[in-house]
């Protein structure tokens, strides 16, 4: 924030070059609400983000940063959503857009979305978006844009790729680097050495037994691996769930919904899947196998430590893979030696079972409920504390909340048999 914002400030195009959690959100909004009209009732800022999970989180950070500001309509545009209530906001006009590549060429391409007042457009984890095959649909996109606009390019990594949009897209950027590597202290960094495919997911279950997370991501290369081990994990009688391209938008949403909520403790995901994941306080992170590349792996470690606390992040080497961990030796500056492989502690079953349970109640914002409404809904017989309710989460047509696992069942029964606002709703366990 402190390198880029008078850069943004000052109305020149920018190539930011940051870790995660790095406060990037923060820095490009308070420089596209600088520059923003509020009289002029147009699409005035474009953010592109590859996927809705990160969409739908720079969206929040927007409207949580212009709350002050009267006004302001930020509106989301992405895939897995109908389209026709999309048409329809954007019919009743928006000052900032965030969307992914595919949605927003569609509603050009519909006629539905103009981009004729746009002064700042935004490319959020641009990286990724190529990695994903949306380099066309962003040249696309961008046709459409006046050519005097600020262009603002955030990147985790810097690829050729990269660099050649930049020099089609960008007026002479300026170039910022904030340091990509993690403290030393503040990330743990344990290898250990596996000779096989059935050793490999062995040694997973020994790691998870003996370090015991409260939540934690496993990282696989590929979306069938994703799928597969946690399955194999749910036999072992962990509380898992994949996330991966292969899942329905509903399913997704759902997955990081309850891995947010402490609902389940192992989100098993692939790079692409987990590419803008915002998760408080991760226990740990685990490779299955490396990363493709350095860059990458300096990416997934980075989710654990987070706001100065600590974390460790546990990798699983074939010696086939042993290159990759001598490659990032050298990209780290620092030696990667491996360690004796843990062994599992003797537990009680129910200490893998999640803490939480999540609760979904037909009825959100347009039915005029709030977070307080559901608190007092579980509250009003006394047989409920604040302390036993978790994180509450309100859409405009469902309501999410999370209580703790021994007393899910009553709170189904005060949900499901009772009233929320002097009326009824159904309520359902989402699994």
């Amino acid at each position: 924030q402190q390198q880029s914002l008078p850069v943004i400030l000052n109305g020149e195009d920018v190539i930011a070059q940051a870790k995660t959690g790095s406060g990037k959100t923060c820095a490009f909004t308070l420089g596209l609400l600088q520059k923003l009209d509020v009289k002029l009732f147009r699409v005035q800022t474009l953010v592109i983000c590859p996927t809705r999970e990160l969409a739908d989180q720079v969206a929040s950070e927007i409207r949580k940063l212009a709350r002050r500001i009267h006004n302001i309509k930020v509106l989301t545009l992405c895939g897995g959503m109908p389209l026709g209530p999309q048409i329809g906001s954007l019919e009743h006009g928006a000052h900032i857009i965030v969307g992914t590549p595919g949605r927003l060429e569609k509603h050009l391409q519909k006629a539905t979305l103009s981009l004729n007042h746009v002064n700042m457009l935004i490319l959020d984890e641009a990286d990724r978006m190529l990695d994903m095959g949306f380099k066309e649909d962003i040249e696309a996109i961008i046709e459409r844009i006046p050519y005097k606009h600020q262009t603002l390019l955030f990147s985790a990594t810097y690829p050729e790729q990269i660099e050649a949009m930049a020099q089609k897209i960008m007026q002479q950027p300026q170039r910022i680097t904030a340091d990509e590597k993690h403290e030393k202290s503040n990330i743990e960094q344990l290898f250990y050495r596996v000779d096989s495919d059935t050793h490999r997911e062995q040694t997973l279950n020994q790691v998870l037994m003996h370090f015991l997370p409260q939540n934690a991501v496993v990282f696989c290369n590929t979306k069938r691996e994703c799928q597969d081990i946690c399955d194999l994990l749910k036999r072992q009688g962990f509380s898992a769930s994949a996330l991966h391209g292969d899942m329905e938008q509903r399913e997704r949403d759902q997955t990081l919904l309850r891995f947010s909520n402490h609902s389940v403790n192992l989100l098993l995901a692939t790079d692409v899947a987990a590419r803008g994941l915002d998760i408080e306080n991760l226990d740990m992170v685990i490779n299955f196998q490396l990363a493709r590349d350095e860059e990458n792996h300096v990416h997934r470690i980075g989710r654990t430590g987070r706001a100065g606390n600590k974390g460790l992040a546990v990798s699983l080497v074939h010696d086939k893979e042993d290159f990759k961990r001598l490659r990032l030796e050298d990209y780290l500056k620092t030696p990667l030696p491996y360690s004796e492989i843990p062994k599992a502690q003797k537990i009680d079953p129910q200490d893998l079972k999640a803490t939480m349970v999540t609760l979904e109640i037909d009825g959100g914002k347009r039915s005029k409920i709030r977070p307080g409404d559901i608190v007092g809904a579980l509250t009003a017989q006394k047989t409920f504390s604040g302390d036993d309710i978790g994180k509450i989460k309100v859409t405009p047509n469902r309501s999410y909340v999370a209580v703790k696992q021994e007393d899910y069942k009553e709170a189904l029964a005060l949900l499901s048999e009772g009233k929320i606002k002097g009326r009824s709703f159904r309520c359902r366990i989402v699994r």
